[in-house]
C-alpha cells in the first residue's frame, strides 16, 4: 500500500508537510484506517471544490473539513445547486481524478493571501479566523486553496466517492450571516467499500424515522408552533408512554427515588454552576420581576437543590434522584432534524449523589443498567471515556483524578473502551455509550459523568460515619440520552416495526362482516385492562384491502375476526411476515401477549 502520510503525537500529517517541518513519525498507508480517510476525503472536498470551480467560475470557497459523515464545502454560487446536480459534478470529478494532478503545497504570507483573495468575501472570513502569518495553500491543476491539510500527493488516488446530499448552511455557523450552499460527501480507497456506504444510504433513506414518523403518524412539526418542537399525535404519544412506563419501573426497582424540578430557575443559580459562563449561548433566557431567569438546558442544578432540601446521612449514599426531565437548548435554525435535533427535548435524567468510595461501584451499576435496556432494544454499543475539554471548570488534579477513577471502574470489569480526546462535559469526564442500529450507523445515546465540581460550588454536603460534614461525588447520569432522539433512533433500527412492549398499536383487529365488530370491541376493552393498545378495522373496504392496510401499518399482531371466532371466543391470528394464520382462545391470546410483556422487564 502507498505511504500517504506520519502520524506524530495523534496529529496527522501529509508528506509534504512532514518533510517541510522535519517530521517522522509512524506511517499511513492507502488503507481505510481512520487517519488515511481522513486525508483521503479532504483531498476529496478539495476535488468537488475543483469540479464546482470549474462548473461555476464565479464559486466563492468558505471551508471543507472531514466530518463524521465523510466531508463536506461550503461555498457560494449565483445559481440553486439541488441534489439533482450532484451527478454532474460527480462526473467532473471523475475527469479530474484522471488528469492524475499532483497536489503540491507551498507556504506564503498572510499579506499575499489578503491579495490574492481581496474580491473573496468568504476566504477573507476564513483568514480571519487564522492568526499565523505563514500560511499553507494547496494547489491541483489551475484550483487552488487556502489550507493546512493533510492531502493525498495525486488527484489519481481519489477513485471511490460519492456525493451524498446538498444543504444549507449559515457562514460559520452563525445564524447572523448569510446562508451559503453545503456539498456533503463520502470517500474511500475500496469501491467495495463505498458500494457498502451506498447501500446503507440507501436503506437509511427507507427507514428516515421524519418519512417513517408521517406515514405512522407519530409526530409532527408545525413551522407555527416554532422549528425544533415536536408535537407528538396519539399513536407517537403512547409509544413514548409505553417506553416511560418500562423505564419508569426499571428505575423504581434499582432504588432511584422520583423527582421533579422546575423548567426554569433564576439566573444566579446557572452562574454558580458555570452554565452562564460556559453554555449561556445554548440557553434561553427571559425576565420576570427585573430578574433574570434562565430556561433550563439541564436537569442537575434543580436535583442539587433537592439534594440540599434535608440533611442526608452517609447510610442514605448513593441517593438515586431520576426525572423524565423537559429542557431547552438553543440550536441554530440549520442545524434542525427531525428528533434528533430539536430545541425542546426530554432527558432520561438521573443524579446519583454518592460517596468517593461508592464511585466504581455506581458506575458498574449504570452500565448494567444500560447493557439490560441495549439488549431489549436489540443495540448493540460500544462506550468511550470523553477527557477534559477546552471549556473546562476545575484544576488539572480533579481531572486526573476522576478520569482515572472511571477508567479503573470500566477496567475491574474486563470492559472495552475508546478514548475521546477533549470530549468530557465542561464540569467533569464521563462515559459516552454509543450504539450501533441495525444498518450499522453508530449514535451517542445515553452518558454516565462523573462531577465534584457542582457540588462544592454549591457547597452540597453529607453527614460522615464520623458525624461531620462531608462533599458528594455527583454522578450525572442519561441512558436514552433523550426520548425524542432515542425513538428516532429507534424508529430507523426497527424500520417502523416496534417491538410490541413499546408499539404503539399492538393489536389490528379485522372482523370480516358487521356482526363481528362487538367482539372485536369486546377483545379491545379487554386489552386495554392489560395495559395494550388495540385498533379495529372495519373501515367500508374489502377484507383483503383492510388486511393490507394493516399491514402497512407495521403492528405487531393482526386478528381476523369471523363467525366461527365470534361463536367459539377465539381469534385468528396472522402472521404478516409470513402470511400465515393460526388459531386460539381468546384467554390463550391474551395470557400470550401478557408472557410477551413480562419477558420485556428490565
Amino acid at each position: 500500500m502507498e505511504l500517504i502520510g506520519k502520524l506524530n503525537d495523534g496529529q496527522i500529517y501529509d508528506l509534504q508537510t512532514a518533510e517541510a517541518l522535519g517530521i517522522d513519525g509512524t506511517d499511513i498507508k492507502a488503507d481505510n484506517s481512520s487517519e488515511s480517510l481522513e486525508i483521503l476525503r479532504h483531498s476529496c472536498a478539495h476535488m468537488m471544490a475543483q469540479a464546482i470551480k470549474e462548473l461555476y467560475p464565479e464559486a466563492k470557497f468558505f471551508v471543507g473539513p472531514v466530518v463524521k459523515e465523510g466531508f463536506y464545502y461550503d461555498f457560494k454560487v449565483e445559481s440553486k445547486i439541488s441534489d439533482d446536480d450532484l451527478p454532474t459534478i460527480e462526473k467532473k470529478m471523475k475527469e479530474i481524478a484522471n488528469r492524475k494532478l499532483p497536489i503540491e503545497r507551498y507556504e506564503t504570507t498572510r499579506e499575499e493571501i489578503i491579495n490574492k483573495f481581496s474580491n473573496d468575501e468568504l476566504k477573507q472570513a476564513v483568514l480571519s479566523n487564522i492568526k499565523d502569518d505563514t500560511l499553507t495553500m494547496y494547489k491541483q491543476g489551475d484550483f487552488e486553496d487556502l489550507c493546512r491539510g493533510p492531502h493525498l500527493p495525486n488527484t489519481r488516488m481519489i477513485r471511490a466517492f460519492k456525493l451524498t446530499r446538498v444543504a444549507g448552511a449559515y457562514l460559520g455557523g452563525d445564524e447572523a450571516n448569510e446562508m451559503i450552499t453545503r456539498i456533503y460527501g463520502i470517500a474511500f480507497f475500496d469501491k467495495g467499500e463505498l458500494n457498502d456506504y451506498v447501500r446503507m444510504l440507501e436503506e437509511a433513506k427507507k427507514r428516515d424515522h421524519r418519512k417513517l414518523g408521517t406515514e405512522l403518524e407519530l409526530f409532527t412539526f408545525n413551522d407555527d408552533v416554532g422549528a425544533g418542537l415536536p408535537l407528538w399525535l396519539p399513536n407517537g404519544a403512547r409509544l413514548r408512554s409505553k417506553l416511560e412506563h418500562i423505564l419508569y419501573k426499571a428505575h423504581r426497582v434499582r432504588g432511584y427515588e422520583p423527582v421533579r424540578g422546575p423548567e426554569m430557575l433564576k439566573s444566579d443559580m446557572w452562574k454558580i454552576s458555570g452554565h452562564y459562563q460556559n453554555y449561556k449561548e445554548n440557553m434561553y433566557f427571559t425576565i420576570i420581576d427585573e430578574q433574570e431567569y434562565g430556561i433550563k438546558p439541564m436537569n442537575c442544578v434543580g436535583h442539587i437543590q433537592i439534594f440540599k432540601n434535608d440533611l442526608v446521612s452517609y447510610k442514605d449514599l448513593p441517593l438515586k434522584l431520576f426525572e423524565y426531565g423537559v429542557v431547552h437548548r438553543h440550536e441554530m435554525s440549520g442545524a434542525m432534524h427531525g428528533l434528533f435535533r430539536v430545541r425542546e427535548f426530554t432527558q432520561d435524567d438521573a443524579h446519583i449523589f454518592c460517596m468517593q468510595s461508592q464511585v466504581k461501584d455506581v458506575i458498574i451499576d449504570v452500565l448494567e443498567f444500560v447493557d439490560s435496556l441495549m439488549k431489549l432494544f436489540d443495540f448493540k454499543y460500544e462506550m468511550e471515556v470523553s477527557t477534559k475539554p477546552k471549556k473546562a471548570i476545575g484544576d488539572d488534579k480533579f481531572w486526573e483524578t476522576t478520569t482515572k477513577g472511571i477508567m479503573d471502574a470500566l477496567d475491574s470489569e474486563g470492559l472495552e473502551y475508546g478514548i475521546d480526546e477533549g470530549g468530557g462535559a465542561f464540569y467533569g469526564p464521563k462515559i459516552d455509550i454509543k450504539i450501533t442500529d441495525a444498518i450499522g450507523r453508530k449514535w451517542q445515546c445515553g452518558t454516565v459523568q462523573v462531577d465534584m465540581n457542582l457540588p462544592e460550588r454549591f457547597n452540597v454536603e453529607f453527614i460522615n460515619d464520623e458525624g461531620h460534614k462531608d462533599q458528594p461525588v455527583m454522578i450525572h447520569r442519561a441512558i436514552l440520552g433523550s426520548f425524542e432522539r432515542f425513538i428516532g433512533i429507534l424508529t430507523e433500527h426497527c424500520a417502523g416495526e416496534f417491538p410490541f412492549v413499546i408499539a404503539p398499536t399492538q393489536v389490528i383487529f379485522v372482523p370480516i362482516a358487521d356482526s363481528h365488530v362487538a367482539y372485536a370491541k369486546q377483545l379491545q376493552r379487554e386489552l386495554l385492562e392489560e395495559d395494550m393498545d388495540s385498533k379495529i378495522f372495519d373501515m367500508n373496504e374489502s377484507l383483503n384491502k383492510r388486511i393490507r392496510m394493516a399491514e402497512k401499518q407495521r403492528v405487531p399482531m393482526i386478528v381476523v375476526i369471523g363467525d366461527e371466532e365470534v361463536e367459539k371466543q377465539t381469534v385468528a391470528l396472522r402472521d404478516r411476515r409470513k402470511r400465515e394464520q393460526s388459531n386460539m382462545t381468546k384467554d390463550e391470546f391474551i395470557s400470550m401477549l401478557n408472557e410477551i410483556k413480562k419477558g420485556s422487564r428490565i
